[in-house]
């Protein structure tokens, strides 16, 4: 009875955000472009562009995000998210002052294991810090299913915000992002992290995330 009830909040869930009217906002970031979809409740979709080859991410890096052209006005939702999206590149020590984006994704209006790990994901995996898939598993309450923290992952559709970037096996490899096929751009980003975390750890006492003077 309960399966039954969940699966129709589901369906109802799906029919509802197939009946948003989306509107589609393009960032060009040091990582390429990356496609932001919402509707005027929420960001539905962020996809990142698999074929692009960042230049190396190094401590002296310097790099800006361009926000092209819309032929719509962007919602409020997608505002949000091209102005945290480029704060988590060029100013990255004040993306914790700046409102996270609503979702309006069938999967976050779901109770299923898939919505639970990527709202832990959100909230207890910070900026320069890395989570084993196992790890992530335990904290959702299930030590056994790193397989499908991984299933979870695949499924996130909103990366950077959400981290997956930040779940790595066990051993240490970065393993896998976008499928196998974004493995460079998930190395970029826990550079960009590693290295602001070290900065910061370095620094003359400054606030985290905060640049040098």
């Amino acid at each position: 009875m309960v399966n039954m009830a969940a699966r129709l909040h589901q369906k109802v869930a799906k029919n509802n955000t197939e009946l948003c009217k989306q509107m589609t906002a393009i960032l060009q970031s040091p990582i390429g472009a990356i496609q932001v979809s919402g509707c005027d409740e929420g960001i539905h979709s962020i996809q990142l562009q698999e074929s692009f080859v960042p230049k190396d991410r190094t401590r002296v890096a310097s790099f800006s995000c361009e926000l092209c052209e819309c032929q719509e006005e962007m919602t409020a939702p997608v505002k949000h998210c091209m102005t945290w999206l480029r704060a988590y590149f060029c100013e990255p020590w004040t993306t914790g002052k700046l409102p996270l984006p609503a979702f309006h994704h069938p999967i976050f209006q779901q109770a299923t294991f898939t919505c639970k790990v990527l709202r832990i994901l959100l909230n207890d995996v910070e900026f320069g810090e890395m989570a084993s898939y196992k790890q992530l598993a335990t904290l959702a309450g299930n030590s056994k299913a790193a397989r499908a923290v991984g299933g979870a992952m695949i499924s996130n559709p909103v990366p950077i915000i959400v981290p997956c970037h930040r779940v790595i096996c066990s051993n240490g490899q970065i393993g896998n992002y976008m499928g196998g096929r974004g493995n460079h751009l998930k190395q970029w980003l826990l550079t960009h992290e590693k290295l602001l975390k070290e900065s910061r750890a370095t620094s003359r006492g400054l606030c985290p995330m905060q640049p040098h003077s």
